[in-house]
């Protein structure tokens, strides 16, 4: 099994233990392993397990390391197997109601003996549910709102809509006058791909008229829930949000802990009672007085009373400082070795999209785009960009109008002739996103490539090849002189479909030592490669480009989605090939090229 099967099924087991109502040590442990396995590379992986070092890495115990070699030596694991088999599958079922999570699933089947989705409902129309402890009638009705609504509600959200509908809504509560500061929290700010639901957190001086106005938003087709500090609504679109009031003495940390993760909070609550100190969402004080501040907030006593036995803070930067830390940028915030490095040094300045001088890996009306040449230049310029890299699709992505040989080359004598006629200040490079064909060759002969200023790589069919096949194709399409850069590595199509099945570790070996950049697919469908590879390959010397893949002028925006998950990948700007000027990036391009005639 691969690495992220195995995490699946690590995570899977977590989830079903949580429903048997284990010790929450174990669950957790599960989860945790699930994410340490997710930041090592499948080469890697093999490499630990064969020499038996697989329990020397955080997060994983010497029983986790045994249960994770068994998964991927045999692909199977007699555990999971009997645990599953020890539940009712309808359980599982249950946890797609938003809302019930393994907790009250457990409550549901100890008292009421429900044991799938039909005898909830059933139990909810009976009214035996309402009658439950911790339940009551409107408990009922919003369970039954979910189960009525779960295909739309259920599924995740892709981060670039998650943020379209979260940043005209922060800054609304920060044009409030009743509100001091407002900022969105969640996997959004962490600026995970997909988003479960927004979280916004506002320090106020008045509470009613911000939630009044919170409720209201245009698309609003629920109210969920409405409180003195919170409130919940539902957008038509199935995206949930949550608002969430503080004083502004307690802003920090409510951020900081409705940031996340859940691991990232685990261990800085860890690190804070090492030092003597208890860390929540509502303050940092002495651990003998765990439960004090939470106690005077909701006695509702001012918020600097609750935290004068503690350090003042007044922002994220002085919580970690506190803690003796340097400040961990939000996208890193994962539990995955961020606090230890945060510890050591200063982390470096991540990149920015005002640092991107251009973009390569963009498309025209001569294969699949909706804009022309001159188009996507013009919304090149008004960007600020120094240049912009046209990549229309090669001949056998027919279905993408893919450009001949005779097409291309005109295409080029285009390019050519707008540079010279210097209409825009953006410098165009004549490029060609190029198929990888099923044996690894490149989809156009050399003479034609040598004509072109650089090519990016991709692979557009044949998705079904096993790993082996599809590794050693995209390896050879690598090794080839021609290429450039190694296009959306995986194929993925989030909340669409899997990737194809490929050994990421060895592909980016081949890109470190044939001198080939793999591009960050910015496109936020794909956000390919995935930002959990990238901060081991940079550090090994493998350049990144962040790469729209824009169809349309607006697609240029999707850069900013690519920087998010470059930052999540802990990217600096050296490390991003379109960060350098356009000097910069000509000459190196020349030099691929010469390198290439050789």
């Amino acid at each position: 099994m691969t690495k992220n099967e195995i995490a699946d099924v690590l995570s899977d087991i977590g989830t079903l233990l949580e429903l048997k109502g284990e010790n929450p040590f174990k669950v957790r442990a599960y989860q945790s392993g699930a994410r340490a396995l997710e930041a090592i590379e499948e080469a890697e992986l093999a490499r630990l397990i064969a020499n038996d070092e697989l329990q020397s890495v955080k997060g994983i115990g010497e029983a986790l390391g045994q249960k994770i070699g068994e998964l991927h030596c045999t692909g199977r694991l007699e555990f999971f197997e009997k645990l599953k088999a020890s539940i009712e599958p309808g359980l599982v079922d249950m946890l797609q109601i938003p809302g019930l999570g393994p907790k009250k699933i457990r409550a549901l089947h100890d008292k009421l003996s429900i044991t799938d989705i039909p005898g909830l409902t059933q139990a909810c129309t009976d009214g035996r549910v309402a009658e439950l402890d911790g339940f009551g009638a409107k408990t009922q009705e919003k369970i039954l709102a979910g189960i009525r609504n779960r295909e739309a509600y259920g599924r995740r959200h892709l981060w670039w809509h998650a943020a379209e509908v979260a940043e005209p809504i922060v800054q609304g509560l920060r044009a409030l006058p009743q509100v001091k500061r407002a900022e969105s929290a969640g996997s959004l700010r962490r600026g995970l791909e997909t988003v479960g639901d927004l979280d916004f957190i506002v320090a106020a001086t008045e509470v009613t008229p911000v939630v009044d106005w919170f409720v209201a938003l245009p698309g609003v087709k629920e109210v969920t829930a409405r409180g003195d500090t919170k409130a919940s609504v539902r957008f038509e679109s199935g995206l949930q949000a949550d608002l969430r009031i503080v004083p502004d003495e307690q802003f920090a940390f409510a951020l900081h802990h409705f940031t996340g993760s859940k691991d990232h909070n685990v261990q800085m609550r860890q690190r804070a009672l090492a030092r003597g100190l208890s860390l929540s969402e509502w303050g940092l004080v002495p651990a003998e007085g765990e439960g004090t501040v939470k106690a005077k907030v909701a006695r509702a006593k001012p918020a600097a009373d609750a935290s004068s036995s503690g350090p003042a803070i007044a922002s994220e930067r002085e919580l970690f400082t506190a803690l003796g830390l340097h400040f961990i940028p939000p996208e890193l915030r994962e539990g995955l070795g961020e606090i230890e490095w945060a510890e050591k040094v200063e982390l470096p300045r991540l990149v920015e999209t005002g640092d991107l001088r251009g973009a390569f890996h963009n498309h025209t009306t001569a294969s699949d785009g909706r804009n022309t040449l001159a188009e996507m230049t013009a919304a090149a310029e008004a960007l600020g960009w120094e240049y912009l890299g046209i990549a229309d699709h090669s001949k056998s992505s027919f279905q993408a109008n893919g450009l001949s040989e005779e097409r291309l080359l005109r295409q080029v004598a285009e390019i050519r002739a707008l540079n010279e006629s210097r209409r825009f200040k953006t410098h165009v490079f004549a490029g060609v996103e190029c198929d990888i064909l099923a044996d690894g060759r490149l989809d156009f002969a050399d003479d034609v490539l040598a004509r072109l200023d650089y090519i990016v790589a991709s692979v557009h069919n044949a998705f079904a090849q096993d790993e082996a096949t599809m590794t050693a194709r995209i390896v050879r399409a690598i090794e080839h002189p021609a290429t450039t850069m190694l296009g959306h590595v995986t194929g993925r199509l989030l909340l669409r479909r899997e990737g194809y099945k490929v050994d990421v570790g060895r592909a980016i070996d081949a890109a470190i030592a044939n001198n080939v950049i793999i591009e960050l697919n910015a496109s936020p469908w794909r956000l390919d490669l995935d930002w959990r590879h990238w901060r081991k390959a940079a550090e090994r010397g493998l350049l990144c480009s962040v790469n729209p893949d824009a169809h349309e002028t607006a697609g240029l925006e999707h850069v900013r989605a690519g920087i998010n998950a470059a930052r999540k990948g802990g990217l600096t700007r050296e490390q991003v090939f379109n960060t350098r000027p356009l000097r910069e990036v000509t000459a190196w391009l020349e030099q691929r090229r010469a390198k290439a005639r050789r």
